[in-house]
């Protein structure tokens, strides 16, 4: 399958995808962009002024690299649970690509891929945003753009996934309001899991954000130790096994 994904039909779905997103990007980078922007302002430097340094850190620096790695989730998430079910369902885009040489691996891969192209492109703007305002420290947040691809693949395919099984579009509100806000809240975006109870801590380390938090905290502050290797490698296991999911999923969808 993945010899078949990397076919250079999977690169016109994305480019077929990037034509419609130049003609939208405006209305579709308002949420995405402006909404951690908004987090940085109040809580950043509003809250930030009351609070004392976490890990060692002002809480402005701790919190920036937690909202480049929520925004590039959110801006995935949405692409593939809402963006990717109108095609199928509405537009049936799905449909008519498959009637040509393209397959629905093609497809699907090609989706997944403009998923972490979302990714790269939100976090690397607010990674800009944040770095004009000096808080970034380290020269190792050149590598934050590289991760926000890896992890973009990680939440298309968990997106896709759901995207797969959900009878209609109004059942993404249990996906936003069941997993991916309790995600955001409790993935160390916002405060260091160490004060929270013991069980919480353990539940974080299923978190995907959790460890696109960590990493993405090490390289802008330069923080950097080994158990971010860890963090690493959890994220490039579960982009591994999850991948294959959303192709089975949606295959299923469109030939039902």
């Amino acid at each position: 399958m993945m010899q078949h994904c990397l076919s250079k039909l999977v690169w016109q779905v994305f480019k077929r995808n990037f034509m419609v997103y130049r003609k939208t990007w405006r209305v579709s980078i308002s949420f995405n962009f402006f909404e951690p922007l908004f987090y940085l302002g109040a809580l950043g430097f509003g809250l930030g002024a009351y609070v004392q340094p976490m890990e060692g850190i002002p809480y402005l620096n701790y919190l920036a690299p937690g909202l480049i790695a929520s925004s590039a989730m959110f801006a995935t998430s949405y692409e593939c649970t809402y963006g990717i079910f109108i095609r199928l369902e509405f537009q049936k885009i799905y449909q008519a690509i498959i009637a040509t040489p393209a397959g629905i691996e093609d497809v699907v891969a090609g989706d997944m891929l403009f998923g972490a192209f979302k990714a790269v492109l939100y976090g690397t703007v607010i990674l800009l945003v944040v770095a004009s305002v000096g808080l970034v420290s380290s020269p190792w947040a050149l590598l934050v753009p590289p991760l926000m691809a890896i992890s973009g693949l990680l939440f298309a395919a968990i997106s896709m996934t759901w995207t797969g099984l959900v009878p209609n579009i109004d059942s993404f509100n249990y996906f936003f309001s069941l997993i991916m806000t309790p995600l955001f809240l409790f993935s160390g975006v916002f405060f260091p899991l160490t004060g929270m109870p013991g069980y919480v801590q353990k539940m974080a380390w299923i978190s995907p954000l959790y460890h696109v938090v960590n990493l993405t905290r090490g390289l802008v502050t330069g923080n950097l130790s080994p158990a971010l290797l860890g963090d690493f490698l959890w994220i490039l296991i579960s982009t591994v096994l999850l991948i294959p999911v959303p192709v089975i999923l949606l295959r299923r969808l469109v030939i039902k």
